[in-house]
C-alpha cells in the first residue's frame, strides 16, 4: 500500500504527474515516487512519522524537476513544492519550509552521516536510497535507467567515471543508510549490489 496521509486537489495531482512525465525519465519517473512511498509506508508501520504530510509532499516533489547532469534539480523541485503548497488552501497547515529542507537534502545523498540530519530526515533519505538494496534485477534496471537519462547530455566516459566514484563512495562509507531502521535491514543487500556493480 502506498503511503498517502493527505489528498491533493485533482489539478495539483495532474500537474505533478505531468512533471514526472517530462522526458527523458528512465528512472526518475512516477514509478520511483511510488516505490519511495512504499518504503514510507514501511516506516509508518514501524517507527512512524512525526510529520507525515511533510514527508509525503517531499517525496512527491523531490524529483519533480529533473534534468540529468544539472546541479539545481533539487533546488528547483523544492521551489516548485513551495509554490504548490502556498497556492493550495487545503495545505495551509503544512510546514512548507520543512518540505523544502527535506527535498534539498536529497542533493547530498552519499555525503551525509547520521549526525548531519534529524531522525525523521534520515528515514526520509533512506526511503529514497532503498533502491540500493533492491533485488539484483531491480537494482540493475535502476542503474541502467540512470545511465539512460544521462545519454546525450553527458559524455559516456564522464558519466561512467562519475557514477563509479559515487558508488565507490557509498561502498566505502561506514553507513549507507542513515537510520537504524534501514541500516539494520538493508545494509548487507545494498553492499552486495554495489560490489557486484563495481566488480569488487
Amino acid at each position: 500500500m502506498d503511503f498517502s496521509p493527505l489528498t491533493l486537489a485533482p489539478a495539483q495531482w495532474q500537474a505533478l504527474q505531468d512533471s514526472y512525465a517530462t522526458p527523458p525519465r528512465a528512472y526518475h519517473h512516477f514509478g520511483h515516487v511510488r516505490a519511495v512511498l512504499q518504503h514510507c509506508q514501511e516506516v509508518a508501520d514501524g517507527p512512524g512519522w512525526k510529520q507525515p504530510a511533510e514527508i509525503y509532499l517531499a517525496v512527491l516533489y523531490h524529483d519533480a524537476i529533473y534534468q540529468a547532469g544539472r546541479k539545481d534539480n533539487e533546488a528547483r523541485s523544492a521551489q516548485l513544492a513551495l509554490q504548490a503548497i502556498t497556492q493550495a488552501p487545503e495545505l495551509a497547515t503544512v510546514d512548507a519550509a520543512r518540505v523544502q529542507q527535506l527535498i534539498l537534502l536529497t542533493a547530498r545523498h552519499g555525503a551525509l552521516g547520521p549526525e548531519d540530519v534529524d531522525a525523521e530526515a534520515a528515514l526520509f533519505l533512506d526511503c529514497d536510497m532503498a533502491i540500493l538494496a533492491a533485488p539484483e534485477p531491480v537494482f540493475a534496471a535502476y542503474d541502467r535507467g540512470v545511465a539512460e537519462e544521462y545519454k546525450g547530455g553527458v559524455p559516456g566516459f564522464l558519466y561512467r567515471a562519475g557514477r563509479r566514484r559515487f558508488l565507490q563512495g557509498l561502498l566505502r562509507a561506514p553507513r549507507i543508510f542513515l537510520s537504524e531502521f534501514f541500516h539494520q535491514r538493508l545494509d548487507a543487500a545494498a553492499r552486495d549490489n554495489l560490489r557486484r556493480q563495481l566488480g569488487v
